[in-house]
């Protein structure tokens, strides 16, 4: 009769399992060490045409070529970026589907959503920031509206009427506005639409007055007469608009300087390798001359850090954002 031994048996299936833990992490460091070795897809959790997805078009470009695998961009809209960002946070965590966000997503929504779906500062790995993003006031080109002084002297005279369009409740659009309105003590009345660009485009047909936009988002609007800008949120003047005051010069909002980011992120419990190799590229991407040649015309600043760096950016802003949206009692409507 054959005796059975507990020890002997627990050992050897231990042997087993750390033979079979060995055999894995092989295999998975032999594919990551291929790494790219197919197309990799990067959600944008914004309309196509938006400042976000100009950038992430342009990067995505020089980072195809370097890297030598296609980038597909897939726009997923809604929720002022909740529904795409949530779809990268339950993506697969294996480098081959990553995502362009704005900042608002992760350090504004969540504050002004007490729903959202993902933890921005658990849900994902943080791979760099790519560029800053300069801000404008923007309006129709026949609106009477013809400096930042103009409007705030409209809106103080009858509070509530003048609109202002954004990409969706929560939006960069959005806070951007709200926080205008708060810091020049007026009341502007907010229509949120589902992406940045739908937005610009009905201040251009002359639907709404005004939008607190990217300048890459409304540059080519602007640059076929549609929309004039009537001020940058910057601490000094555009070098493609030289004759567009900051909101500081004309002294109706002093201090007030306000920009968004844009970062690229992946599914949390990406291997940390496989994020330093994107952070590389990233660095690699922005340090070309083209590169920062098209984004600076866009009004796009390049800097990119580290994913450390960018997470602490996240938490950091996360915390102002929510102070803001609290002592200005910010809505999501």
């Amino acid at each position: 009769m054959k005796t059975f031994r507990p020890v002997q048996t627990a050992r050897r299936a231990l042997l087993g399992m750390a033979c079979f833990a060995a055999l894995t992490a092989g295999t998975q460091a032999q594919a990551q060490a291929g790494y790219p070795n197919k197309p990799i897809r990067m959600i944008v959790p914004l309309a196509a045409g938006s400042a976000v997805d100009v950038a992430a078009r342009l990067l995505a470009q020089k980072m195809s070529t370097n890297m030598g695998q296609p980038f597909v961009i897939e726009n997923i809209t809604g929720a002022a970026g909740i529904i795409g960002a949530d779809k990268l946070a339950k993506s697969a965590p294996d480098g081959y589907t990553i995502g362009g966000f704005n900042d608002s997503v992760i350090t504004m929504v969540p504050n002004l959503n007490p729903n959202t779906p993902f933890d921005p500062l658990t849900d994902f790995a943080y791979v760099s920031r790519v560029a800053i993003i300069e801000f404008s006031a923007a309006v129709p080109i026949d609106s009477p509206y013809k400096t930042i002084a103009d409007l705030v002297k409209a809106a103080k005279a009858a509070p509530g009427t003048i609109t202002y369009a954004s990409g969706g409740n929560g939006s960069p659009q959005h806070m951007g506005g709200a926080m205008f309105a708060a810091h020049t003590g007026i009341e502007l009345r907010h229509v949120p639409y589902r992406g940045a660009s739908q937005a610009a485009l009905d201040v251009a047909g002359g639907q709404v007055n005004v939008t607190f936009q990217g300048i890459a988002t409304v540059a080519s609007l602007v640059k076929a007469g549609k929309l004039r800008l009537i001020g940058v949120t910057a601490q000094k003047r555009h070098p493609e608009y030289p004759t567009v005051p900051t909101f500081e010069e004309v002294g109706i909002a002093p201090g007030f300087n306000y920009s968004t980011w844009f970062a690229l992120t992946a599914p949390k419990g990406t291997p940390r390798d496989i994020v330093d190799r994107l952070n590389r590229e990233v660095v690699k991407a922005l340090a070309d001359p083209e590169i920062k040649e098209r984004f600076n015309a866009l009004g796009l600043v390049p800097d990119g850090n580290t994913p450390e760096q960018l997470l602490a950016l996240t938490r950091d802003q996360l915390t102002r954002y929510g102070k803001v949206i609290r002592d200005n009692n910010i809505k999501a409507e």
